[in-house]
């Protein structure tokens, strides 16, 4: 695949996937054009030497296996792992207001959400939809309005001079989008709206909803040379993405392993989130659930967690440690806690190095600043949950946690050619 082809896609990917439930669909379409077979976690798993398989959980969640032509007893496991879900403004379960004939929708933050961009977009809105047939069968449905259907209007400068020195968000009563005026007397039923989203002539009710705004601003290439990259959800579907294409381009010999978990910008506490059980349960089918093999093949093993950096923004460089800035567009970014923030030690580090050396990928370190919080990953929780050796990496990223951030356009293929080449090593430990 050339290098125009992998940023084109990438580009649709990130279109295409406005929640999690749309990015694992996505995932599973090319995992299935690839020839990976998809697993029922209800049904008995009847795995074959250099078989390639996949299994869901919540529809946002994903691992995708193969595995290879070596015992991973022997030959221990190359892990890739990342995340699907991005902050976002959730709408709540009885959602409808209208004030001074506005139709509103009240939401609640999801995750650590920069709120002063959501302000004066075009917004859409996508989800999954859990409803009752005429037969009363329970079913799930995606659905995504796709055009803007809401927006949340700046209160003007004339009104409050102060927004410019200081803009203080009330999240409950400064967010609600506005969809429509309507009459104070008018029976508005959301239901209704969310029926005429799902072909299904047997749909009878529909019962509840996991539903997220959106920005319908397409990705897009950006920069006078188009060196830059911007869209919403760079974090995390961006390593999703590249992780996904270096593991369905490998060559398949070593056993080797995807692991796309939900939740983990609020905590990844959840069953299809990384402090869940549900990469342990699929490596136990796997390898067995012996206790001398799992331990074996997990001290073989090394996870890559990968998930954006904090690129060096040149107008508030102050805000990064000064020996520690990484750049887009110069490699991926290895990021390093004292406190356990991240997961990398030195010998993690290291191997990590040393399959980018051996392809010729630059790396860089990101180290926060004394003073400052540190964000965290999956990497952190699946080292303590497995016992594997981890190390967290990334792609510098601005504006993390944005309606719309910014990547370089060369930092995805030099990372996709850093996984490749682990996936298809013969050796990944010390």
């Amino acid at each position: 695949m050339s290098d125009l082809l992998v940023i084109q896609e990438l580009l649709d990917f990130l279109g295409k996937s406005p929640t999690p439930f749309h990015a694992v669909q996505q995932v599973t379409e090319q995992l299935l054009k690839a020839g990976y077979v998809r697993l029922d976690e209800k049904q008995s798993w009847q795995l074959a030497p250099e078989g390639k398989y996949f299994t869901t959980r919540n529809d946002s969640s994903l691992i995708a296996f193969h595995t290879g032509r070596h015992d991973p007893t022997e030959a221990g496991i190359r892990m890739m792992g990342a995340h699907t879900d991005s902050p976002a403004l959730k709408v709540k379960p009885s959602p409808v207001t209208i004030n001074k004939g506005y139709l509103q929708l009240a939401v609640e933050v999801y995750g650590g959400v920069l709120l002063n961009p959501w302000f004066d977009r075009d917004l859409s809105l996508a989800g999954r939809v859990s409803y009752k047939t005429n037969d009363g069968i329970l079913k799930n449905a995606l659905i995504d309005f796709r055009t803007p259907i809401a927006i949340i209007p700046s209160l003007a400068i004339h009104l409050d001079r102060t927004q410019n020195e200081s803009k203080k968000i009330n999240p409950q009563t400064d967010l609600p989008p506005i969809l429509a005026q309507v009459s104070n007397s008018e029976n508005f039923s959301f239901e209704s709206l969310l029926k005429d989203q799902i072909n299904d002539d047997a749909l009878a009710e529909v019962l509840d909803w996991e539903l997220f705004f959106y920005d319908t601003q397409l990705p897009a290439e950006v920069g006078l040379n188009k060196e830059f990259i911007a869209s919403a959800r760079l974090d995390n579907l961006l390593s999703c993405f590249i992780g996904l294409q270096s593991f369905i381009n490998s060559d398949a010999s070593q056993p080797a392993l995807i692991v796309f978990n939900d939740h983990e910008e609020v905590g990844s506490a959840s069953a299809s989130g990384a402090d869940g059980p549900f990469l342990k349960q699929v490596l136990e089918r796997w390898i067995g659930d012996s206790a001398e093999t799992f331990v074996q093949t997990i001290s073989r093993s090394l996870m890559i967690s990968v998930d954006n950096a904090h690129g060096v923004h040149p107008n508030f460089a102050s805000w990064h440690e000064p020996d520690h800035q990484p750049i887009l567009n110069s490699g991926p970014v290895i990021k390093i806690n004292a406190n356990q923030r991240y997961a990398s030690n030195s010998t993690s580090q290291a191997l990590f190095r040393h399959i980018c050396q051996q392809v010729n990928v630059p790396v860089q370190v990101f180290v926060v600043r004394s003073d400052l919080a540190c964000g965290s990953t999956i990497g952190p929780i699946t080292a303590t949950n497995l016992g594997v050796n981890t190390v967290d990496v990334g792609v510098a990223t601005f504006a993390m946690h944005s309606i719309r951030e910014t990547a370089g356009a060369k930092d995805p293929l030099l990372l996709l050619k850093a996984l490749q080449h682990f996936f298809n090593s013969s050796s990944i430990s010390a």
